[in-house]
């Protein structure tokens, strides 16, 4: 399993004193791009690619408050990947300095041509190396239809509605 530590600074903080959403987030990717980096998906191979990594989206269970003073440790395993490498999907467990689990998050994501603008699989080289990440006791073989498992589309404004804005 793969782990950082982050100290809870003053600007992760929101209103209410504990650990912000934002600063979850931001710490989830923080340690998804140290380990790809520390992977062989670093600047210098995506750019001989042409690949950069998206978010499909990111679900977050919080399950107990973290506050500044406590540092934490995010993991990441891998619970799903598509059989080209195309989809991937990450598992986030944020534990504070006692272990104890207080936040889990399910992000899903995939490659994107940066030329083209879209989506791609992975060259064999660098699927064998994401497939090698330690992975779920759950692992499942991801489809394009899993992407669009909770039927969320796009709903564009009319020429009209968007005056009316």
């Amino acid at each position: 399993m793969y782990s950082k530590k982050f100290e809870i600074r003053w600007s992760d903080l929101d209103a209410n004193r504990h650990l912000a959403n934002s600063a979850f987030i931001n710490f989830m990717s923080h340690t998804r791009m140290g380990f790809l980096m520390e992977n062989g998906f670093g600047q210098k191979q995506l750019s001989h690619y042409n690949l950069g990594p998206i978010v499909f989206y990111e679900h977050i269970y919080y399950f107990k408050e973290i506050f500044a003073g406590e540092p934490v440790t995010v993991t990441l395993e891998l619970s799903a990947l598509s059989e080209d490498g195309m989809y991937f999907e990450f598992i986030h467990k944020i534990y504070d300095h006692k272990g104890r689990n207080c936040a889990t998050c399910e992000m899903m994501g995939s490659w994107i041509d940066l030329e083209e603008r879209k989506l791609t699989t992975l060259p064999d080289k660098l699927f064998q190396q994401l497939n090698n990440t330690p992975k779920t006791e759950d692992f499942r073989t991801l489809t394009k239809e899993d992407t669009r498992k909770y039927g969320k589309r796009p709903h564009d404004l009319s020429a009209d509605e968007v005056k009316n804005l």
